[in-house]
């Protein structure tokens, strides 16, 4: 991969993409002891950084990939952004999603006119399925993380975020399946002198924490996290670049991602999901190794059940 082939994604994606903003607050600021600055992808379109990836993905398939349509497996962000990427270059989405999928977050794919086919929760599940679809369809899978395409995609969040703070120190970033992060890595090391990136993980979900330790790809052994986006594990494509370019993983409790979750509802008055307050749940936890620094972190998301917060 060169440089250009970043920026180039970025033009081809930006037609059907948000350019979030980037807020700040004083008050969280005073609480870490540092410069916080909260790149937006809650205001995404389908409320998460996923159609980066996902738009970058269709648009690199050939014309007869196309007609076949794309399917994926995904509890809910990459699942929208997929649905509303295809209905933005109208062809066919099909999506595997578990059964204990976020009920707001099916209702979206069914309106983003993705085509739901639901599975057991767990990962062989979802991929026989979507392998199944595929050989009955002729649909080209997309993975939601370990693809090069998406994760080249998913980079435009952290260039934008560095083309707008090119003195950051950090960026911190939630990671489940390694797309957004890896991105964010290749994002700063390609945009950036010296901005490092560090990743926010559950405890309960830590095969990320564990595989920068083994050298290995890890599974988890639970998934019982409250973050429902970080269920998942690392890949093949994304792992090598983490294990290269990402500095250190910061474990949190589901306590410490509710807190977190709280405090940005309440201070900054913006909706983000759990899995986007791992990350400033990571900052949080370890404000010394941050103190008077300028850190980026993004906003995955914000795609949550109102009905059902978790405070």
């Amino acid at each position: 991969m060169t440089k250009e082939d970043f920026t180039n994604c970025y033009e081809r994606i930006r037609p059907y993409i948000h350019k979030t903003p980037i807020l700040t607050s004083s008050l969280l600021n005073k609480l870490v002891g540092t410069e916080l600055y909260f790149k937006c992808e809650n205001f995404q379109r389908a409320g998460a950084y996923k159609i980066r990836g996902a738009t970058n993905a269709i648009m690199q398939l050939s014309k007869a990939e196309q007609q076949n349509g794309v399917v994926t497996h995904s509890s809910g962000n990459f699942a929208q952004a997929l649905s509303l990427a295809a209905k933005n270059l109208n062809i066919k989405a099909y999506i595997v999603m578990p059964s204990n999928s976020p009920q707001v977050k099916k209702n979206a794919v069914l309106e983003y006119g993705g085509k739901i086919i639901e599975c057991e929760p767990n990962i062989k599940a979802r991929q026989d399925q979507a392998d199944q679809i595929a050989n009955d369809t002729g649909a080209t899978f997309i993975h939601p993380s370990n693809n090069l395409d998406v994760i080249i995609g998913q980079s435009t969040a952290g260039l934008e975020l560095l083309v707008e703070h090119s003195n950051l120190d950090f960026i911190m970033c939630p990671i489940g399946g390694g797309g957004l992060i890896s991105g964010t890595a290749l994002a700063a090391t390609y945009f950036s002198d010296h901005c490092k990136v560090f990743g926010g993980e559950p405890i309960e979900a830590d095969d990320a924490y564990r595989s920068l330790i083994s050298g290995k790809i890890e599974t988890n052994i639970t998934t019982n996290t409250i973050a429902d986006g970080l269920r998942t594990q690392l890949g093949s494509h994304n792992f090598p670049i983490i294990k290269e370019h990402v500095k250190q993983i910061i474990r949190v409790t589901e306590t410490e991602i509710i807190e977190a979750m709280q405090l940005i509802w309440e201070r900054m008055k913006i909706i983000i999901e759990p899995s986007s307050a791992v990350a400033f749940a990571a900052v949080l936890k370890e404000k010394e190794t941050f103190k008077n620094k300028k850190i980026g972190i993004i906003i995955s998301g914000g795609n949550v059940d109102v009905n059902n917060l978790p405070f």
